[in-house]
C-alpha cells in the first residue's frame, strides 16, 4: 500500500501559484523536483504509488505523484533529497491542518480524496471562498 507525504507549500498563495512556480522550475531545470534536507526512510512505500500532498493556506488542497526520490545537492553544494514529481496537480477535498515544519508521512486511509467535479460545480469555487464556506460549515 502506498505511503504519502504532506508538505507545506511555503510562500505559495494558491493552487494556481503552485502550478506557475513548478512550471517555471521544470522549464529552467528539468525534471520537476522538490528539494528537502531529509531523506524519507520509507522510500519503497512512497514509490509504490505515493503522492506529496501540498498544504496551502492552512489546508491540504492539492497532490502530485512522487516518481522518484534521489540524493542530490543544493546550489550551495549541501546534500539534500530530490523528490521527482509528476507535473500533474490533482485537487483534493480540502482538509485543514495545523502548521508544521518539514514533511510528514500520510497513510492512504487518512489521505483526502481527489476532488470530483460535481454537477453543482463545487470544484470551481475560488479557494478563498471555499475556505470561508468550510469555516461556516457550509461546505
Amino acid at each position: 500500500m502506498a505511503l504519502h507525504l504532506v508538505k507545506v507549500a511555503v510562500g505559495v498563495k494558491d493552487c494556481a501559484h503552485l502550478a506557475q512556480i513548478q512550471a517555471e522550475r521544470a522549464k529552467g531545470s528539468p525534471p520537476l523536483r522538490h528539494f528537502t534536507r531529509n531523506t524519507p526512510r520509507r522510500i519503497a512505500e512512497i514509490l509504490d504509488g505515493g503522492s506529496i500532498y501540498w498544504v496551502i493556506g492552512g489546508a491540504i488542497l492539492i497532490r502530485q505523484r512522487i516518481l522518484a526520490i534521489k540524493p542530490d545537492k543544493r546550489a550551495d553544494g549541501s546534500p539534500c533529497a530530490a523528490f521527482h514529481l509528476d507535473p500533474i496537480l490533482v485537487r483534493v477535498v480540502p482538509r485543514p491542518v495545523r502548521a508544521f515544519q518539514g514533511w510528514r508521512y500520510l497513510n492512504t486511509a487518512e489521505a483526502p480524496p481527489d476532488l470530483q467535479i460535481s454537477a453543482k460545480g463545487l470544484s470551481d469555487i475560488p479557494e478563498k471562498m471555499a475556505a470561508e464556506l468550510r469555516a461556516l460549515g457550509l461546505l
